[in-house]
């Protein structure tokens, strides 16, 4: 070969290489798609992905986080990007500290997973304004979200920062970063007809606009039947098995963009669940008709910090979901889907190599099979889709018995690992107890001053619009005005009172008569508007009407957000001997926010700027409380719980914790949230200042500052439940084994390295109830604590198996009865 034909092909084989290695050495990775999955750098992946958002949680919580997700099967992470966070005021960004979106997106590279960027920019989320910036808003002739020559300029040049600026950090897959897909917009098909013509051709610029980009990978628009090419279209819900249509080409995979794990919380809502068992159904349930993608929303809520909720949305977000608001598993939620994607990760080449076929084995069973041609690859999906009688199903010569609704997964098509109704991994409880350190807080108090039209002359005929006049910088407005009554104006009767009557469209209000606090009322998500009305005291003479609007979040929803309204707008006096007077038009002040907002009164430089003095009894409405506590001792999560106080804000060092609303009860009777999670990263190692604003009366004397653990752990199995899906292995496309004897059996493993310590609970017979709270049944081995102690005591992780002659030596109480194993035991550490 002459000397310029191989310095030729040197320098051809040099740019190759340079175009296959990213940032730090990393392999650029190409993302493509066919009908049958993602394809990442030339190999076909099942995908098990988890909703953990930034914003929601701290940086110092994230590796723990990422890690926990990774340990429960996940290969991918999911994450809003902020629009409002980032870029709060026009022009000035922000990704410090928690909204260290790069920082971040790193630490999931760091534990080699993958990661769905969902730039949105709106993205609902239940986040404050759907993610839109306030002055986003007030950009003339704008319209959200629709083919509108204002919004789609801000549009695109958001979304160019934010590609540009993963580009720099060489984030995306293409790059040899961890970015496989992003997502335009956000479950757009909701609204689209609101705008017609101008919906559909905000759909097709949107797509074109988001390829335009050139990430080299791909973008997904969820709940979008009409994604433009090459957009993939994706599922929301709980059961996209059933409920989606399917890709809108043959050439686009399934993918599932939202998996709801329970459902977010509203002030006012009872508690949210969804059982462990019906997510894993539902997983299953996708992947056995040719899903590749999976995402569980939220796999962490986490915290909505500050004033970050939408409207009424509680501070704690999704504490429900695998990782509870603290980030403690949240077992059997946790590992039970650990387990499925174990049990579907067995069946890996048949599902993304083999031919799809079903048969119906009886009137609500079937069977999904994936075989692989000319191999002894097989994988099959056993269904039960009756939702109360279980049922035997004869399948490939084999009876297989299906609980109400499940489905068993047998990766060589004959063994089941895994069933979805029948949980063998273990359960947990949180348990809250006080701190020992950070108790007997000593309170002190600062009433906010209530104005009248003296300090806030009138500037307005007409209370304001409460939205445009907060911009979205704080809850709070005043509004005041007066009115002079004669003795004649009043009525005569000692029984007969005037009534003061606001009519608001959001979302509450304290009210105040000569600054005497005489009541509240509010909306709630569903009715944001409300009447308030109440029975006041006037004198003869001038009156001063002082009305304190609040916003609680703005909303997140719905077409023509920028159209919305809230706040006081009409106002009335009933009940005066001159009949009903309408101040609606009586002349209007205003000011935005609190006097000690504004000096940071929860800060420590601003809280030496009011006076304070000791609390005695109840406080009047609207009033700061102070204390310091020490840090609590120990490393388990902080929470604060907020008794004996009605509603507002928590600060602890100056930072917001979010929004406290006791007195808006459930239908149960009970605050939707009392505990309020204080990250560990918040607290100093002493004099911790703590600021309560209180808008009601109320008495900070029983607060509390908590400790939060899930060292309750519990098993709870059956003798007809199959091995724990670790007992099999593929290996060398080999299914087999990997304990010497596959039985069933009862397997308990302490967080953080604890070790068992008490033997709480243990019934071998018919035991029932749940973690926490087991009964004993009717039917019980006497010896199946002692037997529970010599297998566990001691140790951190242990395996009771589930055999008669281990618990019953001689008589068995109830010979005929399938035999149950309930086990409860406390891990803590011991010192040694």
């Amino acid at each position: 070969m002459a000397l310029s034909s191989r310095v030729l092909l040197l320098a051809v084989l040099y740019i190759l290489v340079s175009a296959a290695v990213g940032h730090g050495g990393n392999k650029r990775q190409a993302v493509t798609y066919d009908g049958t999955s993602l394809i990442i750098n030339g190999k076909r992946e099942l995908l098990f992905s988890g909703s953990i958002h930034y914003t929601r949680s701290t940086p110092e919580m994230w590796p723990d986080l990422i890690a926990k997700a990774r340990h429960g099967g996940l290969n991918v992470i999911q994450t809003y990007v902020f629009w409002n966070i980032h870029e709060p005021v026009q022009g000035q960004y922000n990704f410090q500290g928690n909204y260290d979106l790069v920082k971040f997106i790193r630490l999931v590279a760091d534990q080699g997973m993958y990661v769905t960027l969902r730039v949105g920019p709106f993205i609902q989320a239940e986040w404050n304004h759907g993610g839109l910036p306030y002055w986003l808003k007030e950009v003339p002739d704008i319209i959200f979200r629709s083919d509108n020559a204002p919004f789609k300029y801000h549009m695109r040049k958001y979304v160019r920062m934010i590609t540009d600026k993963m580009k720099e950090e060489k984030l995306f897959a293409s790059q040899g970063g961890p970015i496989i897909l992003s997502q335009i917009e956000n479950e757009y098909n909701h609204i689209q007809m609101a705008y017609r013509d101008l919906g559909d051709r905000y759909v097709q610029w949107a797509a074109r606009m988001a390829v335009g980009m050139k990430t080299e990978v791909p973008w997904i628009m969820c709940k979008q039947k009409d994604a433009p090419d090459p957009v993939i279209n994706t599922c929301n819900g709980r059961h996209c098995g059933d409920t989606f249509t399917g890709p809108n080409k043959p050439y686009k995979p399934s993918i599932w963009t939202e998996n709801w794990t329970a459902q977010y919380r509203v002030f006012g809502d009872p508690p949210s669940q969804r059982a462990a068992e019906d997510i894993a159904y539902s997983v299953a349930r996708f992947f056995s008709k040719n899903g590749t993608l999976v995402n569980y929303y939220m796999y962490h809520g986490g915290t909505n910090f500050g004033r970050t909720s939408a409207v009424f949305t509680t501070t704690r977000y999704y504490d429900e979901a695998p990782l509870d608001e603290y980030g403690l598993q949240r077992e059997p939620k946790w590992s039970h889907l650990r387990d499925v994607h174990s049990a579907i990760h067995l069946c890996k080449k048949a599902l993304l190599w083999g031919d799809h076929d079903v048969q119906m084995l009886g009137k609500h069973t079937e069977a999904r099979t994936f075989k692989k041609p000319g191999t002894n690859i097989c994988a099959a999906f056993l269904a039960n889709n009756n939702s109360r009688m279980s049922a035997t199903a004869k399948f490939r010569g084999e009876e297989y018995y299906l609980p109400p609704h499940s489905i068993s997964i047998l990766p060589d098509c004959k063994t089941v690992v895994f069933n979805t109704q029948t949980i063998v991994s273990q359960h947990n409880a949180r348990n809250l107890k006080k701190s020992k350190v950070a108790k007997n807080l000593k309170w002190v108090m600062s009433p906010e001053t209530i104005p009248t039209v003296e300090q806030l002359p009138v500037d307005s005929r007409t209370p304001k619009e409460l939205y445009s006049l907060l911009k979205d910088t704080t809850d709070y407005a005043w509004y005041t005005t007066s009115i002079e009554l004669n003795p004649r104006d009043l009525p005569l009767r000692e029984d007969i009172h005037p009534v003061l009557r606001v009519a608001s469209l959001g979302h509450a209000l304290h009210a105040f008569v000569n600054g005497e606090y005489v009541g509240s009322a509010h909306g709630s998500h569903d009715e944001k508007s409300f009447v308030f009305q109440n029975a006041v005291s006037f004198i003869p003479g001038v009156n001063h009407i002082t009305l304190l609007g609040m916003t609680v979040g703005l909303p997140d929803s719905g077409a023509y957000m920028e159209h919305r309204f809230a706040g006081p707008h009409a106002v009335t006096v009933l009940g005066l001997n001159t009949g009903t007077l309408d101040l609606t038009d009586n002349g209007w002040g205003h000011q935005v926010g609190l006097t000690g907002e504004k000096l940071k009164v929860y800060t420590q430089a601003g809280s030496h700027r009011v006076e304070w003095k000791q609390v005695n009894g109840q406080g009047p409405a609207l009033t700061w409380y102070k204390t310091y506590f020490d840090s609590p001792e120990g490393n388990d999560p902080v929470a604060i719980r907020m008794t004996g106080m009605g509603k507002g804000m928590i600060w602890v060092n100056g930072k917001s914790i979010g929004r406290h609303w006791m007195s808006f009860l459930s239908p149960l009777g009970k605050p939707s949230q009392s505990e309020y999670h204080i990250p560990r990263s918040f607290i100093k190692p002493t004099e911790n200042l703590l600021v309560v604003l209180e808008e009601q009366k109320g008495d900070p004397k029983e607060i509390e500052i908590l400790l939060v653990n899930r060292n309750t752990i519990c098993s709870l199995i059956t003798e007809y439940y199959p091995p724990h899906v670790k007992s099999w292995q593929r290996k060398d496309s080999k299914f087999r084994p990997v304990v010497d004897v596959v039985k069933p059996a009862a397997h308990l493993k302490c967080p953080n390295h604890g070790e068992i310590v008490a033997v709480e609970f243990a019934s071998f017979g018919d035991p029932y109830g749940a973690c926490g709270n087991f009964v004993m049944g009717t039917c019980n081995a006497p010896t199946t604590k002692e037997v529970v102690e010599q297998h566990c005591l001691g140790k951190t992780s242990c395996s009771v198996p589930i055999e008669r002659e281990l618990f019953i030596k001689n008589n068995d109480g109830c010979p005929d009865i399938q035999k149950a194993l309930a086990i409860q035991v406390r891990c803590g550490h011991k010192k040694h």
